[in-house]
């Protein structure tokens, strides 16, 4: 197995993660994460996938047959590397300084030649002018008595610049906070199911960058729990089975759910926010923690096709074994 980061830049966000999640999918990979990203240039779509090593060409080949995908990217994923998106727009940044300044222009005095067989008295020297001085600001009340017409010309105002645009920074995901999701755990356990007021507290009092990976580790003890109490004779089951017997009696007691097939599409998921704050890694967690030992192979992949807080109008879950 392999680990690939896709960077990709398309024209529009509507459904990109749906349909770029499908071909990975399709693929023989599964999603870890993914983020997306308004810029410039459109919309920059990260993704952290994982599958076999053999179908990575047969995965860039999938890429360049999406006709909305504008270019991309395929590379390894180094955990704990931030690598910025190659199509964000960038701020170049600079040294303040002292100006520039100019050498200094020497000046030429040229000796007007003395004249021949001519003497100059008092009132024609009064009349030659060997320099003249500019004055930096105009002689307006000279100008008037003299009643000449002149124009004043303002300086034209500068051109309006646009706001700079804040660079794109992937945030380096950091491990789950163990010891915050072992104290939340007996409260999520004795509250279950109404659980989402203890998820909120455990969101907050963990890092930013630690809040994904908390939550899928909440997500999976619970469900590890959840199975053992309620469905621990349920074993030995082929997945969509599973899916039925296990994973939608107890899933339906969080969130308004629907199964089609190995794709559960999740309604108004309360932690799932429009802001950007996806809480599909907790149930992916959950179901996860709830499938695996009921299934025979003893082996979920759960694919977050699309999100809410993303966009889409609905979560939608795909699960392979």
């Amino acid at each position: 197995m392999i680990a690939l980061e896709i960077q990709a830049l398309s024209e529009r966000r509507e459904n990109l993660l749906i349909e770029i999640g499908r071909v990975v999918l399709s693929q023989g990979f599964t999603l870890q994460r993914q983020r997306l990203a308004d810029d410039q240039h459109g919309v920059l779509l990260t993704m952290v996938v994982r599958g076999p090593e053999r179908k990575q060409r047969a995965l860039a080949a999938a890429m360049d047959a999406q006709e909305r995908i504008i270019s991309y990217q395929i590379s390894a994923f180094e955990e704990g590397v931030q690598k910025p998106h190659f199509a964000a727009s960038r701020r170049i940044a600079y040294q303040p300084g002292a100006p520039a300044t100019e050498p200094p222009v020497e000046p030429t005095v040229v000796e007007a030649p003395a004249p021949a067989l001519e003497t100059i008295d008092a009132a024609e020297e009064s009349q030659v002018v060997t320099a003249v001085e500019l004055p930096t600001e105009p002689d307006y009340a000279q100008v008037m008595a003299a009643d000449v017409p002149f124009a004043l010309v303002s300086a034209p105002a500068p051109a309006p610049t646009a706001p700079p645009i804040e660079p794109f920074i992937e945030m380096i995901p950091l491990g789950p906070d163990v010891t915050s999701v072992d104290q939340m755990l007996p409260k999520l356990l004795s509250d279950y199911p109404d659980i989402f007021p203890r998820l909120q507290k455990l969101e907050d009092s963990v890092a930013e960058a630690a809040r994904a990976s908390s939550l899928q580790l909440a997500g999976q003890r619970l469900g590890a729990s959840i199975f053992e109490h309620d469905h621990g004779s349920s074993r030995g089951l082929g997945l969509l089975e599973a899916i039925e017997r296990v994973g939608m009696p107890s899933l339906g007691l969080l969130v308004e759910v629907d199964q089609q097939a190995e794709q559960l599409h999740i309604h108004h998921s309360p932690i799932c926010s429009e802001s950007g704050q996806s809480g599909c890694v907790f149930l992916s967690g959950f179901l996860e923690g709830l499938l695996t030992p009921a299934v025979q192979s003893h082996q979920i992949s759960i694919f977050s096709v699309c999100c809410r807080s993303f966009g889409a109008g609905e979560c939608i879950l795909a699960i392979s074994d």
